[in-house]
């Protein structure tokens, strides 16, 4: 008797997934897309009464200033919502110039991702020395 193929599926531990994914840069670099995509969808609500607050009168928009920018709380939610929309920009980039058939490649998807990943890394920096500092 021999041996058959199964097709049988095979399950995984999440701790070989996350090594196995945590050593390509494509992957953390999808996977950290994902998330900020969700951070920014969360974070659309807080935006929109925050410019509502601002558009009411002159005096709201103030209080909204005081308020949001006046605290590290608030200054730090605006960091946040800031590096996501860069991040997001950098890697969404990424994948359109992608789409275009440039950087497919193994190896120059990889070296396309650390690149994305860097400057978003610089830019993200940046924005918390202007926002938070």
């Amino acid at each position: 008797m021999h041996a058959v193929k199964s097709n049988r599926p095979v399950n995984l531990s999440p701790d070989l997934i996350l090594a196995v994914n945590l050593k390509s840069p494509v992957a953390i670099a999808s996977i950290l897309h994902r998330i900020s995509g969700i951070v920014i969808f969360l974070l659309i609500p807080v935006l929109l009464y925050i410019l509502q607050g601002t558009l009411e009168s002159p005096e709201s928009f103030a209080a909204i200033k005081e308020d949001v920018f006046g605290g590290f709380i608030g200054r730090f939610l605006v960091f946040v919502t800031l590096a996501g929309l860069l991040y997001h920009f950098f890697v969404g980039l990424k994948h359109l110039v992608m789409d275009f058939g440039v950087a497919e490649e193994l190896e120059s998807g990889r070296n396309f991702a650390k690149a994305a990943l860097g400057v978003s890394a610089v830019s993200i920096a940046l924005a918390f020395v202007w926002v938070v500092l």
